[in-house]
């Protein structure tokens, strides 16, 4: 008895040490979003987490260790976001679901993409290293898959970096400026309004880069449409 219960610690441990790191990374993600990197500090995001400040530095040594990973992590859902644009068939199902998953992003973590978005505003003072590396990388080969579907004839021949920025700029806007739209749309996004959305912002893009025809009638696109998932 005594060895199973030496066995069940470690476990626990681990347990009570991620919660803690997502108890921790959550509150980091809204204090960094709302007063940036140089206005945060760790006795706020120890305050907004509801833990001693002591607690913050046993997980996190500085307060650029924690704002990195605050970073790494929605970058980290950003890529897994694209696994299905990776594995597609073409533009239809690979952007189409690419933007359905980045949408769902936004909606689940807005603070996340507030802090990219301030970040890379004021000239990526803390994270310059991961935008010309880890950042690069990814719009290289991104870029490379979408020049082979022009190339096979799938697509209209449009140059690839702009789509990626138009696509990170119209799925991340419903993050970084979600309070201008929940004051235009007189609240917050229904679960019906955000799939709305993302029918709208697929069918428009889709159209625009002549991976999908034109329908003659409001409406006709739906069918046109793969079955995409939400991420």
């Amino acid at each position: 008895m005594h060895g199973m219960t030496e066995h069940a610690r470690p476990p626990r441990r681990m347990e009570i040490r991620q919660a803690n790191e997502a108890l921790i990374l959550q509150a980091a993600e809204k204090v960094f979003a709302e007063a940036g990197f140089g206005g945060a500090t760790m006795q706020l995001i120890a305050d907004m987490a509801g833990l001693p400040k002591a607690n913050l530095h046993y997980y996190f040594a500085t307060k650029e260790d924690l704002y990195r990973r605050v970073v790494q992590n929605i970058f980290e859902i950003w890529l897994h976001a694209a696994e299905a644009m990776d594995a597609a068939p073409g533009p239809v199902e690979g952007i189409g679901a690419y933007i359905e998953a980045k949408m769902e992003i936004s909606r689940l973590h807005p603070n996340g993409s507030k802090v990219w978005a301030y970040e890379v505003m004021h000239g990526a003072p803390v994270i310059q290293d991961y935008l010309e590396t880890t950042l690069r990388d990814w719009t290289a080969g991104r870029v490379n898959l979408i020049q082979r579907w022009i190339d096979e004839g799938k697509m209209a021949r449009i140059n690839p970096e702009h789509l990626l920025y138009m696509l990170w700029a119209t799925t991340q806007h419903y993050a970084d400026f979600g309070h201008q739209i929940a004051t235009l749309n007189g609240g917050p996004l229904s679960d019906a309004e955000w799939q709305a959305a993302k029918t709208s912002v697929k069918t428009m893009i889709l159209r625009g880069i002549g991976a999908l025809p034109q329908a003659s009638a409001p409406g006709a696109f739906l069918s046109t449409l793969p079955e995409i998932s939400s991420f």
